[in-house]
Parts: structure tokens; sequence; C-alpha cells
């Protein structure tokens, strides 16, 4: 329980922030790579307990948010087809694409079921060989290792009915994209531990020394990420220009080398499209060749589809952290998470759902 009640106190959290009110001397503006991260800090209210002089901004660290409009009418056309089984996270269900959502498919006859690991859509093409099961294959780092561990386990069982849809993302390019723009307001970042769990942080040292921007690795607690707040912050104070674990109880610099391993196995880097923000260099993974007979917008011949994004969403700048949500004038007007805009209001890690929940309704 210690890691649940120590990170959660509330005096340890107010002695932080209390540290952190002693150190600032200037106006500073972090960004929290994770939609996680974002959705605590708003759930604790911990943006409101900072010194006016720290202005904390959202990445785009929510890989429903981020997954491209294109994508998710891929989904649909695959959905739609009689002879699938089209299994996925549930937050992806809402979030919609051109004209409609997988509830709106299942709603009119699709077998769309909701699954919480991708073992689970595995086990559904075990027991239905007449029908082609789909897996959503969706996220950061974290849930690679489990999704490529579900293409080798069908390989080993020889299962013909088993494909994924990929849409996996990569957090250091998404950096090296913000830092590149010329609009640009971020002087240091907040980084994922979940994903660093993962991959370590060994990535994320040359983009500190190229950019000359601290970075502080920390989890997900009131306490880790006033910490990890604190540690940016002494950084930037004094000059200093590193990459920091603040969240040393999960964390190491060379990450699970394992997991490594069998996402380089089955998996190659390849430029990816974000939604809302436009394609960023090396910053996906797809299938390697050899596990071509497992890619989904392959077997179903749905690679050549194309969508252009609402000009209602400014999803995509809040995402890169140039805007709130509150600044756009759709939110929580023509934008709820009944009817959703965009996947920033639907996902669980949104940050257009944080700020319905947390600030609009409350």
């Amino acid at each position: 329980m210690k890691y649940i009640t120590e990170y959660r106190d509330a005096e340890l959290v107010k002695k932080t922030i209390s540290q952190i009110k002693a150190t600032v001397t200037r106006p500073w503006t972090l960004m929290e790579i994770c939609g996680g991260q974002t959705h605590a800090i708003l759930k604790h209210g911990l943006d409101q307990l900072l010194p006016d002089e720290i202005e904390l901004v959202h990445g785009p660290g929510c890989p429903v948010c981020v997954t491209p409009l294109e994508l998710i009418d891929k989904a649909l056309a695959i959905a739609s087809q009689p002879e699938v089984i089209f299994t996925s996270y549930g937050d992806m269900l809402r979030v919609p694409g051109s004209h409609d959502d997988l509830f709106s498919v299942r709603a009119a006859g699709g077998d769309v079921r909701v699954v919480y690991s991708p073992l689970d859509a595995l086990k559904i093409a075990q027991e239905n060989p007449d029908k082609e099961i789909v897996f959503f294959a969706i996220g950061f780092e974290t849930t690679a290792p489990a999704n490529v561990m579900s293409v080798l386990q069908a390989q080993k069982l020889g299962l013909e009915n088993y494909s994924i849809l990929v849409s996996h993302v990569r957090v250091p390019p998404a950096i090296r994209a913000i830092l590149s723009s010329p609009n640009n307001r971020v002087e240091g970042f907040l980084a994922a531990g979940h994903v660093c769990t993962v991959m370590g942080y060994w990535e994320y040292l040359p983009l500190a020394e190229e950019y000359q921007i601290p970075i502080a690795v920390t989890g997900f607690e009131p306490l880790d990420i006033a910490q990890g707040i604190l540690t940016t912050l002494r950084m930037l104070e004094s000059g200093q220009v590193e990459v920091k674990n603040a969240y040393k109880r999960l964390v190491t610099q060379e990450g699970n080398r394992a997991a490594q391993g069998i996402i380089n196995q089955v998996f190659e880097e390849c430029d990816r499209k974000w939604r809302g923000i436009g394609t960023i260099p090396h910053s996906g993974w797809r299938l390697r060749p050899e596990f071509a007979s497992y890619n989904a917008e392959e077997k179903f011949n749905v690679q050549d589809i194309q969508t252009q994004e609402s000009p209602l969403c400014i999803a995509g700048e809040v995402l890169q952290g140039l805007k709130i949500p509150t600044d756009c004038a759709a939110f929580g007007k023509e934008c709820t998470p009944e009817h959703p805009l965009g996947a920033t209001m639907v996902s669980d890690e949104g940050a257009c759902a944080a700020y319905y929940n947390y600030r609009l309704v409350n």
C-alpha cells in the first residue's frame, strides 16, 4: 500500500508545492507528455496549487487522441465486414470517424467487441475459426510488448484468422516535433513514467542536449507529478540541461531490454500521421514484412483510405501545447462527451475530457 498511500499523501504534496514556490524566480512553461498525467493534474487540482509563474501545457501523450482519423475510418471499414469480429479497448468505440464510430457499427449489426488484452482477441480467434479476428493495436511504447506478443503467439499457434490494425506511436519523435516547431513555448518536460518503464530514458538524453531543455521522468500520483515539476524547475532555475529520473521505483535508464527486443523483432520504425498534428518522421511502428499476414490493413485492403480532419476541432493545437481545451469555441457546446468532435473529448486520457470532467462540470 506504500506506493498508493504515500504518493497520495496531501501533506507531502503540500510540502513539495512549498518547495516549488520557494524555488521559482521567473515564469516557466512545462509540458506533461502523458494524458494520464493531465487527468491526474486536473483531478487533484495540482495546477491550481502551483505558483502563477508555472504554466502547465498538455502534450500529445494520449494514444486514442492521436490515432489519425483515416485509421478510425479504416477500422470502421473492417469492422463493418460480415466475416469480421473486430476487437478493441473500450475507449476506442466512441472515437468519431468521418461519419460514424465503432458503437454505430455495432448498433448496425457489426460484431464489435471490447477486450482488455490482445490475448483476449487471440482466444476469440481460437474459438471462432470461421471468422476473421482483428485487434485494434493502438498505443505508445507501453502497450507495444503485449501487442507484438499476440502476433508471436498467433504465429506459434498457427492462427491464420488473426490480424492487428496497428496505430503505434513513439514519444521521443513527438518531443522532437514539438521542440522543432517555430511556435514552441515548452521550456521543460515531464516524461511519462510508464513509457520509460518499457523503453528507459536513454533516447531522451540526446534530445535534452540538442534542444538544451531539461526533462524529468515521473509517475502519475499527485506526489509523483509534484516531485517531477520540482525536479524540472530546479534544473531550469540552475541552468542545468539533463534528464533526471524522478520515478526510480519503476524506471531505469536502459528500460526493459527484453520488451524492447520483442518489439524490434515484430515492429519496425515508420513515419506516422498523428491526428490533428500531421505526419511526424520515425514516430510510429508498423509490422515488419515477415509478419505481413497479420497486417489488417493489407488483409482487408484498406491502405488507401484518406480522410480530412474537422476544421472545427482544435485538438491538434491542444495536443501540441499551443492551446488549452477551453480556448475552443465548440468546447462544452457543439463538442461534449456525448457528441464529440474529436478524440480528446472521449478518451480516458484526453485533455478535453479532463477539462470537461474536472473544470466545466464541477
